[in-house]
């Protein structure tokens, strides 16, 4: 089975596309990922030593995972099978597996299994394999852009060096764009295209660090021009043209999701409302949830801003109805001004803080009896058990009383410390004139 169909050696079907024409034979003509394939790169000194382990290649889109996978087959001169996690089963693993034993026996090679989109494995595929990595049957190369941390098992994941790529840089990609344009053989060579620094800039700024988006953009662009005089002149129009919607990196389920939404957070958090306003209108063009970005800010209203300024949260709770009510595409409306105000009021986790010290002593302290005198007593018995005994009503006693509400083994315990931000300024002074009123001051 062959790992890459290659237009070089007896290719005879329809001309395969830019990316995979251009797609590098050997290390030396590879760009990018210079931290493993550079002078010092780790995967350059294993193809070096002619000893390399299962690996997973974990990295954003266009990366080069695949082309790496085929630079480490040509090196090696091992056997390759490829396997689908979508459509082969365990039934497949095991004729490999075979196959590969057989293979050693007989001709004393090694069999590499390149596994793209190995995050699809399912827990059989996976435990299917494990042995045979184990013992050095079959060597696995896994190509996944999840972390492979989360879909991966851990004894499989064990077993793996896990290498991680890098989004190519707009330096990076647009030297691949100009080799495409310069090779003759498997690029755009014998086009006569012509093409200027502020286009190639252009698409590699909107590729987003994906190579193939690049050369695919790029020779759409080639295909939209007409040819004036046997040249083809690539325009930003064209560009614009042959991108028709940038798509956003995001995926909903992966990890630049939480990536995105993090950053929008830490963003309002760190008081900063236009940064908050760029991550919210990626998650927004990208497709999210619309309610699901509320959600967030409800939580963020309590858990960030709290009593600095209590009408945050019921402004929170507005953008929620509101984008809930409205709909999308207007809905992106009250999101940005929530996102706005939520990032500019005052902060204070406070009341964040202050029950995950309570619950601490909740969980390392059990069930603390609750003081008598601040049981109901709806029964004779319980009166007589001196249960309410000594409660005293504030509201009969000028709205405060100096009284203990904690139980015995608490007492004198502190856990909300409001802040000196906003409306907790205030807070803080009430509660200090009450605390003064107490016997010992906090």
């Amino acid at each position: 089975m062959e790992l890459f169909p290659d237009a070089r050696e007896g290719f005879r079907g329809p001309t395969p596309p830019l990316a995979d024409r251009m797609r590098p034979g050997s290390l030396k003509d590879f760009v990018g990922q210079e931290h493993l394939v550079g002078r010092d790169g780790i995967l350059k000194r294993m193809l070096e030593r002619g000893e390399v382990p299962s690996l997973i290649l974990w990295g954003p889109p266009g990366t080069g995972k695949t082309t790496l996978a085929h630079i480490i087959a040509r090196s090696t001169g091992s056997i390759v099978r490829s396997f689908s996690a979508v459509l082969s089963g365990v039934k497949e693993i095991r004729e490999i597996t075979r196959e590969a034993k057989d293979n050693w026996k007989r001709l004393g090679k090694k069999t590499i299994l390149f596994v793209d989109e190995i995050h699809r494995f399912n827990k059989a595929q996976q435990d299917a394999f494990l042995p045979y990595v184990e013992d050095g049957t079959i060597t696995l190369i896994g190509a996944t852009t999840e972390n492979p941390s989360f879909e991966v098992n851990a004894p499989l994941l064990s077993r793996c060096k896990v290498l991680l790529l890098r989004p190519l840089n707009e330096e990076e990609i647009e030297e691949i764009l100009k080799r495409a344009l310069k090779d003759r053989e498997r690029g755009l060579g014998k086009m006569e295209v012509e093409v200027g620094d502020d286009v190639l800039k252009a698409i590699a700024r909107h590729s987003q660090g994906d190579g193939r988006v690049a050369l695919n953009t790029l020779e759409l662009a080639v295909m939209l021009a007409t040819p004036r005089e046997g040249k083809r002149r690539v325009t930003l129009p064209l560009v614009e043209e042959a991108l028709q919607k940038r798509t956003l990196l995001y995926d909903k389920t992966g990890e630049e999701h939480y990536n995105i939404v993090s950053a929008f957070i830490k963003s309002m958090r760190g008081s900063d409302p236009d940064a908050a306003l760029y991550w919210l209108a990626r998650m927004v063009e990208a497709g999210e949830d619309p309610l699901f970005i509320a959600r967030r800010m409800v939580i963020f209203a309590s858990e960030d801003i709290g009593n600095a300024d209590p009408e945050a949260l019921r402004l929170a709770v507005a953008v929620k109805e509101a984008v809930h009510f409205v709909g999308m595409p207007e809905g992106w409306i009250p999101l940005a001004q929530g996102a706005t105000y939520l990032a500019s009021a005052p902060k204070s986790n406070a009341s964040y803080t202050g029950y995950l010290e309570a619950l601490k002593d909740v969980k390392e302290r059990g069930s603390l009896p609750v003081p008598l005198h601040l049981r109901n007593a709806p029964t004779g018995l319980m009166k007589d058990l001196g249960y309410g005994k000594g409660y005293r009503y504030p509201h009969s006693h000028g709205g405060f009383v100096e009284e203990d509400y904690l139980p015995e083994e608490l007492k004198g315990k502190v856990y909300y410390r409001p802040g000196d931000r906003g409306k907790e300024r205030e807070i803080r002074k009430r509660l200090n004139l009450l605390w003064k009123e107490k016997k010992g001051e906090r």
